[in-house]
């Protein structure tokens, strides 16, 4: 059976701001439905622990499983190292090594504002915007057209012993199990039931229903890998969306 009950979580409480773009506003009518699947988890051999076995550092090390997925498919795989992890661990979340009680984990809107701001070991965000989580077409634009989604989810008890993430015997709507706590990783991949995202060194698989039930957070990242590679999508106003950009800034 598998067990997570060891693994760290680390996603803070859920931060928002009004200025934050969405990703629907940039859907064009040309765009065509998303595709019924898609996986840009292919020929990653080895995803990483990123160190959050022992650290709360689950925001980093989503960042750091993007760049491997958007790097796997654009060129040449890059990893980061471990000790770039932590080293960002401590920009961003305020993480101080050797003093445990700083290992408090972080926002994910913080995160990516940092990243966008001061770029991650050479690897450039150049804009983000938020789809809806419980709107399933935007989450799969997301993954299809830029490589995946970066989200957050209010992970339940149930979720540290099962292989598929998955709605417990009955749980669901008002029925909820006790809450583990809130946990950030990268989705690449999904099908008509599924959404797959990597966390802990692997791949791991959760319904529809389960999101449906526990995602309460999905920023789409615009990666300076990926587009360089494959441009602006056909259909996604990518100018449009960093005019606005520019006007907030």
């Amino acid at each position: 059976m598998v067990d997570h009950s060891r693994m760290k979580l680390g996603r803070k409480a859920i931060r928002t701001d009004s200025r934050t773009l969405r990703l629907a506003q940039y859907l064009t009518p040309a765009l065509p439905p998303p595709p019924l699947a898609a996986d840009w988890s292919c020929g990653v051999a080895s995803w990483g622990m990123m160190l959050n076995d022992s650290l709360g550092d689950c925001t980093i090390a989503g960042c750091a499983h993007a760049v491997q997925v958007w790097t796997a498919n654009t060129g040449r795989e890059v990893t980061l190292p471990d000790a770039t992890i932590e080293k960002y661990y401590e920009k961003w979340d305020g993480y101080v090594a050797g003093e445990p009680w700083t290992d408090r984990g972080g926002s994910e809107l913080d995160v990516l504002n940092r990243w966008k701001k001061q770029g991650l070991a050479g690897h450039k965000l150049l804009a983000f915007a938020d789809p809806d989580p419980a709107n399933l077409t935007e989450i799969r634009q997301s993954i299809a057209l830029f490589g995946g989604v970066y989200i957050g989810l209010a992970l339940p008890v149930t979720a540290q012993k099962q292989e598929i993430w998955e709605l417990a015997p009955g749980t669901g709507g008002d029925a909820e199990p006790d809450s583990w706590g809130g946990h950030c990783v990268f989705v690449c991949k999904y099908d008509a039931t599924t959404f797959t995202c990597i966390t802990w060194g692997q791949l791991k698989t959760m319904t529809v229903d389960f999101w449906k039930n526990y995602c309460d957070e999905a920023h789409t990242l615009l990666s300076a890998d990926w587009l360089a590679a494959k441009g602006a999508p056909s259909g996604f106003n990518q100018t449009q969306l960093l005019a606005d950009l520019d006007a907030i800034a």
